[in-house]
């Protein structure tokens, strides 16, 4: 369980910006996302080709 202390001067605003941007390192929030709809191995392989495909035209395009 992850979880922040509020400090004694602390407004719970901050405690709570705290508490996102240590989710953020984690990676918690993306892998709940990633958890949330099961996705079938040839759908996880296609949706990474995409993502290179997509990746190396925009290397393309920076360089010509």
């Amino acid at each position: 369980m992850t979880g922040v202390r509020v400090r004694d001067d602390e407004s719970f605003e901050k405690a709570l910006r705290r508490f996102n941007k240590f989710c953020e390192k984690t990676g918690i929030l993306s892998d709940i996302k990633k958890h949330q709809h099961f996705e079938k191995p040839s759908e996880r392989r296609k949706r990474k080709l995409n993502a290179a495909k997509r990746k190396m035209r925009k290397l393309q395009q920076a360089e010509g």
